[in-house]
């Protein structure tokens, strides 16, 4: 029962009238509200009630329940009464009711009140003391992002950087040709090539950290528009305090709740620094990729492992398969990106409609970009290794080494060297001998792989 009249639940359900409408108006695809915000509204929910309590506007019995079904809920208990379809009402009311319906009714079987009856807590008046769809959704976004960045994507990011350093330390003496354009140019090292992924992976770790100072700033205790009607003096500031002992993590209250409830940027924002941390995932997957092609048609410079057979019909192949899984992770997070931004961009006035599927995107982007690190992690970098006699192989055969003769013979002459190996099929040695335009002795105390790929000071 609710303000609307009666309607059929379930038996043995923990929710209540709203979240069944919601059920049956609102079954578009199988998104359903991330598990990630049912721990995220459920912090909210104690806290609440802490601060309600403070303020002397909730009991101590209703109180005690509430926060002890809370915990369960951050226990991961009753999460399959939590069922509802990310597609909803924009504001995500049907899911704060939901929390809210689920609280009451478990308080009900705690004290062995009939479900649905509403005693001794109440959805609304108890459990939704001082607070709104409109201010406590827009919070537990910013907890549940909070929270998966810190404990889950940041450390796979992490993790992989480190094992890629590892890689770029081990092979720092390893010289390679180096390509621009896809095609040969001066030497490299392979380390120095992989030292680059490294540093992108260390720069993205301190634009997302960065970014998620923002989402700190908690819209709790600004109600409906933002002025606070209905909550007590300095709940905002109480709430936001007891989610930050909860979580671990420096919440506040925000300064103006009207920004961060007529919109979400600093949500788009850290978007944006996973995207750009997808672009750079996508590099270096795309990076090994090429390196890792196959001897004779490919490069061939890195050897993968052998996790899998790569076909159904090639017997023997194998396939880039977690480089291939983590571009993939890449464009799908692009995707997500550019949704946020345009949700983020549509609120209209003092709110915005389009917060689950911002919360969907944004939790599904961290989950896989956390997921994808960690597997290509441990069953890509960790096994591959480098093809030392094909690497030399390339280096001793690329006319780019004429390079290093430019300042010595000059651009015209070290050019003329270099079209007249590729005409007659010579290495550079033999074409510099064969023209006389300088001596042996010259050429190999010049053509020094170590010393062209260390000509800057470390």
């Amino acid at each position: 029962m609710d303000c609307l009249g009666e309607i059929e639940i379930p038996s043995g359900k923990l929710w209540g009238a709203q979240t069944q409408r919601s059920l049956n108006h609102f079954n578009i695809g199988t998104d359903l509200i991330p598990t990630e915000m049912v721990e995220a509204y459920a912090v909210i929910k104690k806290a609440a009630a802490h601060a309600n309590r403070a303020a002397g506007t909730l009991g101590d019995k209703e109180h005690e329940l509430i926060a002890q079904v809370a915990d369960e809920i951050i226990s991961d208990e009753h999460l399959d009464m939590f069922p509802l379809h990310v597609w909803m009402t924009g504001g995500g009311t049907h899911f704060n009711m939901n929390m809210n319906e689920v609280i009451s009714n478990r308080c009900c079987q705690i004290v062995g009140t009939p479900l649905g009856s509403k005693t001794p807590v109440h959805p609304n008046d108890h459990v939704n003391m001082s607070q709104s769809s409109n201010d406590t959704f827009p919070t537990a976004i910013s907890i549940a992002v909070g929270l998966t960045a810190t404990r889950r994507l940041a450390p796979a990011v992490e993790h992989l950087r480190d094992s890629i350093a590892g890689k770029a330390d081990e092979w720092k003496h390893i010289v390679k040709i180096g390509r621009t354009h896809l095609q040969n140019a001066t030497p490299i090292t392979l380390g120095q090539e992989w030292s680059g992924y490294a540093t992108m992976l260390s720069d993205n770790l301190e634009r997302m950290k960065e970014s998620l100072k923002g989402i700190l700033f908690l819209a709790i205790g600004g109600t409906a528009v933002g002025t606070g009607l209905n909550a007590p003096a300095h709940f905002a500031e109480n709430v936001a305090s007891e989610i930050a002992a909860m979580t671990e993590l420096p919440f506040v209250s925000a300064p103006n709740k009207f920004a961060v409830q007529g919109s979400h940027d600093a949500l788009i924002h850290f978007s944006s620094s996973m995207r750009t941390l997808a672009v750079s995932l996508f590099k270096v997957a795309n990076d090994v990729r090429l390196m890792a092609s196959e001897a004779g048609f490919g490069f061939s410079e890195l050897l993968l492992p052998e996790n899998e057979p790569g076909s159904s019909i090639m017997p023997g192949k194998i396939n880039p398969t977690q480089a291939e899984a983590l571009a993939m992770i890449a464009i799908q997070v692009f995707g997500n990106d550019v949704a946020v931004g345009f949700g983020g961009a549509s609120g209209n006035l003092e709110m915005n409609v389009y917060k689950p599927l911002i919360a969907h995107n944004l939790l599904h982007s961290i989950r896989i970009l956390s997921d994808g690190c960690s597997n290509f992690r441990r069953f890509l970098i960790e096994g591959i290794q480098p093809n030392i006699k094909k690497n030399r192989q390339y280096l001793d055969h690329s006319l780019m080494l004429v390079t290093a003769l430019a300042p010595i013979i000059g651009y015209d002459r070290a050019s003329q060297i270099a079209h007249h190996a590729i005409a007659k099929e010579l290495t550079l040695k033999a074409a510099a001998m064969e023209l006389a335009i300088i001596t042996e002795e010259e050429f190999d105390r010049i053509i020094d792989h170590q010393q062209m790929v260390h000509t800057q000071p470390d």
